[in-house]
């Protein structure tokens, strides 16, 4: 990857990346729901919206359908003269600078070595590499016209790199369930035009209602029938339909154990101050993923949260399990005060024009 940079700044010039930067934010060319390789948003950002706007519509009384989308091997099979095309036609780039991107994306060959032979080299006409300090700028002004498709059919959407999602509430004769399907269509005549298309093996679709978990087999979800699932992994997190977020608390609580039994081997051989950081790294990390997405949750929720919280507490400074360790707990903080921190960040943030 560092030698890709190396390569593509010598190419590039010194600073263009920037200036190409500066001006698609200028002149607002990027997907505003585009949450990937885009600074300062994030998966929890993504998430925070959808949930945001999904709990907003079962608040006043509406289902929601959720369709959750990930591209096959999208980097790979960006095909250069489309990109060029769409630089040209959809951004607005031309002239010298356009024919510096011809350059970097001109003359890429592909071999393969394994256990010492190396294959001849082939042309690579197409795929960008992620590495690179433009392939992920690249590939997300490729699919600048998904965001467009997506609109003409008013559906909700927010794309994080090559996933996609699209939400929209359910009315009751129907026609919302008919512009999901036809919305789909579309975008996979779309895909099969630009060389792109959606694993449907990992398609998967929830239901959320008003009342909290509900029945959707009782919902015409057409072809997306098949799809729907209770629970779902959505960028690193576990939904589930009733939004109680048990599965993934239930993942979080397993996995840190896990990683606290392992790290308890390896504290003789680190000093308190670097056990403390090995801590925050394998255990605080897991509590801190997108922990905004937990105010609200109940109380016995979060206390099965806190409880590892304790735990690495008590393994931090040696304590025994009934010791008293609230200092400890207020240096590490709380984690329902960490909940709070992030959400007041986030609203900091947005009043601050930094989000």
């Amino acid at each position: 990857a560092h030698l890709q940079a190396s390569v593509f700044i010598k190419s590039f010039g010194e600073g263009r990346y920037t200036q190409l930067q500066s001006f698609l934010v200028e002149n607002e060319v990027l997907e505003v729901y585009q949450s990937g390789f885009k600074s300062p948003h994030s998966t929890e950002t993504a998430l925070l919206r959808v949930f945001n706007d999904i709990l907003r519509a079962t608040d006043a009384g509406d289902h929601v359908v959720l369709v959750l989308l990930d591209l096959s091997a999208a980097f790979d099979t960006i095909d250069h003269n489309i990109l060029l095309s769409r630089l040209r036609n959809v951004v607005g780039i031309c002239g010298t600078a356009l024919d510096w991107f011809r350059s970097y994306l001109a003359d890429r060959t592909l071999s393969v070595s394994l256990s010492g032979f190396t294959s001849a080299a082939a042309p690579l006409s197409c795929g960008v590499p992620q590495g690179s300090i433009l392939g992920p700028l690249l590939f997300s002004l490729y699919l600048l016209p998904l965001g467009s498709i997506i609109r003409k059919h008013g559906i909700s959407f927010h794309c994080y790199a090559d996933d996609s999602q699209l939400y929209v509430p359910i009315n009751k004769n129907g026609s919302s369930i008919t512009a999901l399907l036809s919305c789909l269509h579309d975008i996979k005549n779309w895909m099969a035009l630009s060389f792109l298309s959606f694993n449907d093996q990992k398609t998967e679709v929830m239901v959320f209602g008003p009342s909290g978990s509900c029945d959707p087999s009782k919902m015409d979800l057409g072809v997306l029938t098949p799809h729907v699932k209770q629970s779902v992994l959505n960028l690193g997190f576990k939904m589930d339909s009733d939004f109680k977020l048990d599965s993934h608390i239930s993942s979080v609580v397993k996995s840190s154990f896990f990683q606290l039994r392992r790290l308890t081997k390896v504290k003789p051989f680190l000093s308190q101050q670097h056990f403390e950081t090995v801590i925050h790294a394998f255990i605080t990390s897991r509590l801190d993923y997108c922990n905004s997405l937990y105010f609200g949750i109940s109380q016995s929720s979060l206390s099965r949260l806190q409880l590892v919280q304790n735990a690495a507490a008590r393994v931090l400074v040696g304590a025994r399990k009934r010791d008293h360790i609230t200092p400890v707990l207020a240096s590490l903080h709380w984690l329902h005060f960490r909940v709070h921190f992030k959400i007041l960040l986030f609203v900091f943030k947005s009043l601050s024009g930094l989000a």
